[in-house]
Formats: C-alpha cells, structure tokens, sequence
C-alpha cells in the first residue's frame, strides 16, 4: 500500500468501498444548475477578480459589501492559499490556528513563508486564555467554523472575544466559513470587522465540490486588489462556465438549503448513535458533517479497514488529533449503517469490544 495520505484515497470508489473519508456531499446539486448548460456560450477568458454577476449576488448576502470586495476562486482552497502568500509578502510571520484544524492549513500557510502557531482547544473550543497569550506574536489568525474536522462549532462569545482582541492588535482574522450553511445548533454568526477576510465556497453549501468555485470577502480593498494581482499570475480567471453554474445556485430557494440541513443532521443523529453503541468516544457534532472518535492505533486500523473491509477513513493525525479517525458522514443511512457494521467487524476482530 502507497503511504498513507488524504491523496491516497481522494476519488477513490467502486468495487464495495464505503468511504467516510472525503468531504463530498452525497446530495445532488440544485436542479436549476443543469438547467442553464444548453445556452452557455462563452467560451474566453474571463474577469480575474470573477463575473460580475456573481459577485453582485454575493455582495447581496454580505451587509454594506459591494462586487468590488469579492474575488471569485479555483475553490475554498486557492483563496486561502492566495490570501496567505499576500498577508506574507515576502517577509513570513506566524499565523495562529485552532487544533485540530484542516489538514491543508499548515501547508498552505508554509507555502507562503509563514509558521503555523497552534493555539489549544477544549472539547473542540478554543481556550480562549491560550488564544490571547499567543495571537500576540502572529500576523494572521485563521478560524474554521464549524470545523473540518470536528464539526464543533464555536461559541459566539469566544467569537466576539477574538473579535476584539485582533482588533486592538491589528490581526487579520481568515475566516474559513465553507460550512456556514451547515450549523445544528444556531445560525451562523459571522465574523465582522475591517480586518476580516471570509472564506466561502460553493462546494459544502450546493454540493458542487468538483466545479471548483469559491471566493473571498473584505472590506480590505486593497488586500483585494493585491489578491488579483497575484492570482493573475497564478491560474487567472476560475473557471466560467463553473462561475455561472454558482451563479444561478444564488437563486436557488432557501428552502433546498432547510431540506438538506434536515437530512445532515438525521446523519449526524445516526453516526453518532452508531458510535455509541460502539463505545467510542467523540465530541458531537455542531455542524458540518464529520465526528472525530478516539481509538487505539488509528493508523493500523485505517490500513486494515481499507485493506481487509473495503472501509475508508482519515487518520486524525493528518489533522493535528493524534489517537483519532475522522469519519464523514456525507453518504446515506444505508451506506452508514453498513459502514459503521464492517468497523464493529473490525473490532470485534481486534478484541476491542
């Protein structure tokens, strides 16, 4: 077996896997996406900064914004990656995240010059104290609510703490919101401030992972416009046929969204009861659609889940959770429940329960 890696499994699939691996939704995109693909017609190089007409869609969800604050991206990712190589400008820094964190973080942050700071959490929840004593000597602070990978969602209070904080000490806070639209327990409260930078994407929230459109939001116009610069030399314009495809998912009622966040919760409800049942431990999620349950030798099991029962998993090590598997539930009740039977399998196996 290849070494093991997110690399090592992405796409995988067929031939019996079952893979709570990848963060993929399962649901269909909204219909009206297809529905515009016979009239498209353009087929030129498009705006860096992203259409026009998206952009404005997007200002009319971000109170007193405009087109001009917005950058359409190759995903979530790209906007991340082109935000830190501008915050860096050469020069690097450190840049405070919370554990456990997205596995791309450090390497995107590395990529542009900086260090990754890690700043500790409980159950989850950023320990505030710990926070302050260390933001004092970042450049940036990079928040991921709810959070890939725990699902843990953080207090506002927490929030409006760090809010402040950054403030005094002129931080810029990268606010990766990706799934903002995937919250249990509250609506979203996001991040506000001249030196908030919004990460977003269309992935999570319209399940259109592989038309790779995301974008950032600042009232930093000139972060925005060194932003554009950059990406002009990178990959220049996202992809327009994929900007249109966001585009009209813009209009789509936000009754889809309602209907979809029922079916990810009753996943939640039953992956957790499942794992209960197993007698793992886990913080229960508040968003998002992963659980990080603890386990006894997480990179053996991952081997043998994938080799001997076609199961795949992510090894929480990958995300800064040591002794941890992360499992997505993004696939159906079926999947799940057979899923979650092949690792008690294992366990059963291993002697473990």
């Amino acid at each position: 077996m290849e070494k093991l890696s997110p690399a090592f499994f992405i796409g995988k699939e067929g031939s019996g896997i079952i893979s709570f691996g990848s963060g993929q939704p399962d649901l269909p995109p909204p219909k009206e996406i297809y529905e515009m693909l016979p009239s498209f017609n353009r087929f030129k190089y498009g705006l860096i900064q992203g259409d026009e007409n998206l952009r404005r869609a997007l200002s009319r969800e971000y109170e007193n914004s405009d087109k001009d604050n917005f950058v359409i991206t190759n995903g979530a990712s790209e906007a991340l990656d082109l935000i830190f190589r501008v915050i860096a400008n050469g020069e690097g820094g450190k840049v405070l995240v919370h554990k456990p964190y997205y596995y791309s973080y450090p390497h995107l942050i590395k990529a542009a010059g900086m260090e990754p700071v890690y700043t500790e959490t409980v159950k989850g929840k950023i320990d505030i104290e710990d926070f302050k004593k260390k933001v004092k000597d970042c450049k940036a602070v990079l928040i991921n609510s709810p959070s890939n990978p725990t699902g843990r969602v953080q207090d506002i209070e927490t929030l409006k703490e760090i809010e402040r904080v950054t403030q005094e000490l002129d931080i810029p806070i990268v606010s990766d919101e990706v799934y903002k639209d995937l919250i249990y327990i509250r609506e979203n409260y996001m991040l506000t401030g001249p030196h908030i930078i919004t990460v977003n994407s269309f992935s999570k929230t319209f399940a259109m992972c592989g038309f790779r459109v995301g974008y950032l939001y600042s009232n930093d116009k000139e972060l925005v416009r060194r932003v554009i610069d950059l990406k002009s030399h990178t990959s220049m314009n996202t992809s327009i046929i994929s900007q249109e495809m966001a585009y009209t998912a813009t209009k789509v009622p936000k009754d889809k969204l309602k209907e979809d966040l029922k079916i990810w919760e009753e996943r939640r409800d039953l992956i957790c009861s499942l794992l209960e049942e197993l007698g793992l431990e886990f913080w229960k999620p508040e968003g998002a659609f992963y659980v990080l349950p603890k386990v006894k030798n997480p990179e053996k099991m991952l081997r043998d889940l994938y080799e001997k029962h076609k199961v795949i998993t992510y090894l929480g090590e990958w995300f800064g959770a040591p002794g941890t598997i992360r499992l997505s539930y993004a696939l159906d009740k079926e999947k799940i429940i057979e899923g979650i039977g092949r690792i008690k399998k294992y366990l059963e196996e291993e002697g473990e329960i």
